[in-house]
């Protein structure tokens, strides 16, 4: 039975990031908090999990019409230098740095989708 929350939280969490919606956040919020992994170790378990997520949302994503190759081909070469900047600054700075910057975006992220903005009707 030692298996089943660290199950249903990959389970949670494979949705959600299915989706878009943060489950990687989430997942490592529970891995953090209920499980007891240190946040380093469960950066990179999320790293390995975002990668069988992120490739088949985008296989669904591109099937259904959905993905803007124009804009991937703009963005795709942005996101992999900052996803560089952010492995080397993840490993390179102490732990204790990175949680204020992070619960700081995790309240900002938290704030912005319980009180979105509203549309300027014109």
């Amino acid at each position: 039975m030692d298996w089943l929350l660290p199950f249903l939280c990959a389970f949670g969490a494979g949705i959600l990031s299915a989706w878009g919606v943060g489950g990687g956040t989430l997942l490592l919020l529970m891995m953090t908090l209920l499980l007891g992994v240190d946040q380093r170790t469960a950066q990179g378990v999320n790293l390995l999990f975002f990668l069988p997520t992120a490739a088949s949302a985008l296989i669904c994503h591109w099937r259904s019409g959905q993905l803007d190759l124009p804009t991937v081909k703009t963005a795709a070469p942005w996101a992999a230098a900052a996803a560089a900047l952010g492995a080397w600054a993840a490993t390179a700075v102490d732990v204790e740095v990175l949680r204020r910057p992070f619960g700081v975006y995790l309240l900002l992220s938290a704030a912005m989708l319980l009180w979105p903005k509203k549309k300027n009707r014109e």
